[in-house]
């Protein structure tokens, strides 16, 4: 039956099971199957051409496992490759960009939203334009942090060399008044609890992978393809990478979740 057939994730990496995590919780009785393609993290600064050639890299392997519905549980990817992938796939596609703002927006009392995000996703304005859209009146400003990837990425995310990147970086957007501020990656709810004392109590952070959450729940029902009873569900994750630093992360953000990961190769490139 389609209703018992997998959610689809792909991220660049570990960052994805963040929103994972918020689906295991709000819809407990649905099949996942992930993968991230940590072998080629980061792709926030690889060109928009390479982004696409990975994103439908992992699209592929997902669909041969007969997924009822994909989640591009990445920003950058979302950025580069959502539009292309949703009018060739005859499944929902959900992204991770839209939802954010739609949160950001609703949360702001001062009309002056932050945004942070990898280099790819903040160069590609999608944040800002699709804010914009709805409230042309509100002040974007936009914050590229590479380094915070790749410290999720090396499982540093609890250390104190994190929290010095993280004020490190943060530190310009101290000064611009902001009441909200988009993750606008997914590896970045790692480093939430760093990121919020940087910033302050009065900012409100908006994670965008979480609030993905209700669109894939309102798509399950409008489709009629939601999983409904399943007291077993079941999770499978692969990673182009260590299966064993993918799995000591995973097992660290999904616990009591025993993951226990599948290495794959796609395009025979690293």
């Amino acid at each position: 039956m389609k209703n018992q057939q997998p959610i689809g994730f792909i991220d660049s990496g570990v960052g994805g099971l963040t929103v994972v995590k918020e689906v295991m919780k709000q819809l407990p009785n649905e099949n996942i199957i992930y993968l991230g393609d940590t072998a080629r993290c980061p792709y926030g600064p690889r060109s928009t051409e390479e982004v696409i050639t990975f994103t439908w890299q992992m699209v592929d392997f997902l669909l041969k496992k007969d997924i009822k519905m994909l989640v591009i549980a990445c920003n950058t990817a979302t950025a580069a490759a959502l539009e292309s992938i949703k009018e060739k796939l005859l499944i929902p596609v959900v992204g991770v960009i839209l939802p954010g703002t739609r949160a950001a927006v609703k949360a702001t009392k001062n009309g002056r939203i932050g945004v942070i995000g990898t280099k790819g996703t903040v160069a590609s304005g999608s944040y800002k334009r699709a804010i914009q859209e709805k409230v042309p009146e509100i002040k974007v400003i936009s914050l590229a942090c590479p380094k915070f990837v790749s410290i999720v990425e090396s499982n540093q995310y609890h250390t104190s060399v994190a929290k010095k990147i993280v004020s490190e970086s943060l530190f310009s957007l101290r000064r611009q008044h902001l009441d909200t501020l988009i993750l606008g990656c997914t590896h970045y709810p790692l480093l939430r609890p760093i990121i919020q004392n940087v910033m302050g109590e009065t900012v409100t952070l908006i994670d965008s992978g979480a609030e993905t959450i209700g669109e894939v729940s309102m798509l399950l029902d409008y489709f009629s393809i939601a999983n409904k009873k399943n007291p077993q569900a079941r999770r499978a994750f692969y990673t182009t990478g260590s299966t064993l630093l993918f799995n000591e992360i995973a097992n660290d953000w999904l616990a009591p979740e025993n993951v226990d990961s599948k290495q794959v190769i796609l395009g025979g490139e690293k």
